[in-house]
């Protein structure tokens, strides 16, 4: 049976009823907001939304740099029974509005720096409203433009929408196995729970932890890192707007006394590499990686370099956070650790008989109350994936003797870069857009820390051939920045079966001899976590 409950209310006006209205929740560039300024700007722009029509339970889509208004986006969306849907900035103008028009989204929320994106997207049947932040009101024909100002003005909202824990609250895209976005829907009561399990029982988040996350709010990783978890227990969130540079977040670690610090291996790497003064960490107890297998190699650096222990674990969009993890003062190197209090987790072969026993690979599945209700729309992928309380996650896992789980890989073609799903077919159509190119094939090459970057086989037009640099470039001006190969490499024609068929493992068997990609370098940590 359903209950009342608002997540947004949760996260803001209850932290005030619990005495926390003094305590900074937010910690931005510029300056500090308390609970009780939060939660009078969520009002505001909750106020704001219902006076442009915005209506429960439809999709207000975000696109926004890391600061307040994407906050109090997020959460006045909510407040009013909306859903919100935050979108990742790395986006063309074409790809965003894949997803304003997939949602359905009658308003768009946009940063000035992504207006060129923002506006381009603008163009969808459906949306009404187009709102940017600065002083100027976008311009898009058929759509009423407003910024950010302008919908503050409407006076504050009194009350939270009266929703259940069962309604929806959140939307975040994937692309999963297929390379077509899937929203995949998330409840009130979703966002709870991942707070009273992983930053409960796994982080022990309490109200004097200062959080740090290079990964973005648009991910779910990063929506939880700096959002979820502070404010459900009147901590605080430190938000940097650009885009992650290991330099600048050893100075807000210092500045601000970070002692839960999240990453990515695409991000540890590069922190390494820059040999930071180990007093730049003393307040950090733990580090948080998830997104890739963690290499065992960068635990250990990491904790002899500067001091602090990194919690690997795996999580999903459609799980909203972390469902396995390793423990303080009990990580196991090289594994993502031991399921979550509150989460099932069992490995099943082929025929789909569960594995009892260690050391016998099989596919991951999980059960939890955090797991989306579904994709948007999506009817095969959906009844492919989540079967009863169960979840397919794609993922090939083995257990250990210890009980500790620990990846294999993916169970499909498709590559995880920086955190991030990645389709090579949608790269292989931008390739092939290409004058010089014939034929296309991307594969998932290790690089020297084991961590997968996109490498191109190409066959070139008949009297050309391919310029490497150029074809990256290319990939860059179409598509986001992260889904570019890394690596160019130019054959006279690929393998196939008797029936036609590319042979990729034939591929990745000739990469592993030839192609050794370089090691994450802080560019593709900027654009992989931006």
């Amino acid at each position: 049976m359903t209950e009342p409950f608002n997540a947004a209310a949760y996260l803001t006006e209850h932290r005030v009823t619990a005495g926390d209205g003094d305590r900074i929740a937010l910690r931005h560039p510029r300056g500090t907001t308390t609970y009780s300024e939060l939660t009078e700007e969520v009002r505001r722009v909750a106020a704001g939304l219902v006076a442009i029509g915005v209506r429960p339970e439809e999709r207000v889509l975000l696109c926004m740099v890391d600061d307040v208004e994407l906050v109090t986006g997020i959460l006045a969306a909510m407040y009013v029974g909306a859903v919100a849907v935050p979108s990742s900035t790395m986006l063309t103008g074409p790809e965003l509005r894949k997803l304003v028009v997939d949602s359905r989204a009658r308003v768009l929320l946009g940063s000035t720096e992504y207006a060129t994106a923002v506006t381009a997207a603008a163009d969808a049947p459906d949306l009404r409203h187009l709102v940017l932040t600065g002083d100027t009101a976008p311009q898009v024909p058929g759509v009423t433009g407003l910024t950010w100002a302008e919908l503050r003005t409407s006076g504050a909202a009194e009350r939270p929408y009266a929703t259940w824990d069962e309604s929806p609250a959140l939307w975040l895209y994937t692309s999963g196995t297929t390379g077509t976005p899937k929203g995949a829907m998330h409840r009130h009561v979703d966002i709870r729970f991942v707070c009273e399990t992983y930053s409960s029982a796994v982080l022990g988040v309490g109200p004097d932890d200062v959080c740090l996350s290079a990964a973005k709010l648009f991910f779910a990783y990063g929506i939880g890192n700096s959002l979820f978890f502070p404010l459900s227990v009147g901590a605080s969130a430190v938000l940097e707007p650009n885009r992650p540079n290991p330099t600048r977040f050893g100075e807000l670690t210092a500045e601000h006394g970070v002692t839960l610090f999240f990453g990515g291996p695409s991000f540890w790497g590069p922190l390494m590499a820059a040999d930071l003064p180990r007093e730049t960490f003393a307040t950090v107890r733990n580090g948080v990686s998830a997104g890739e297998a963690l290499p065992a190699r960068m635990f250990h650096g990491v904790a002899e370099q500067y001091g602090f222990e990194i919690l690997d674990g795996i999580g999903s969009t459609e799980a909203l956070h972390i469902f396995i993890s390793n423990t303080s003062g009990a990580v196991v190197p090289g594994s993502s650790g031991f399921p979550v209090p509150g989460y099932r987790v069992e490995l099943r072969r082929a025929d789909g008989t569960v594995i009892t026993g260690a050391d016998e690979p099989g596919m991951l599945y999980v059960s939890g109350e955090s797991v989306c209700t579904g994709y948007w729309c999506r009817t095969e992928v959906n009844r492919t994936v989540f079967q009863g309380e169960w979840m397919r996650t794609g993922d090939q896992y083995v257990r250990g003797a210890d009980g500790s789980y620990t990846c294999l890989g993916r169970a499909d073609d498709v590559l995880k870069v920086g955190g991030i799903w990645v389709s090579p077919t949608e790269v292989e159509t931008r390739l092939l857009e290409h004058p010089d190119v014939a034929e296309a094939v991307v594969i998932g090459v290790p690089d020297a820390d084991g961590l997968d970057k996109p490498v191109a086989y190409l066959v070139p037009a008949p009297g050309t051939h391919v310029d490497a640099e150029e074809i990256i470039a290319f990939c860059r001006a179409g598509l986001a920045s992260f889904k570019r190969p890394r690596t160019v490499v130019e054959v006279s024609e690929l393998p196939r079966t008797a029936t036609g068929k590319i042979q990729r493992y034939r591929l990745r068997e000739l990469a592993s001899t030839t192609v050794v990609p370089a090691p994450s370098a802080p560019s593709d940590v900027a654009e992989a976590q931006a």
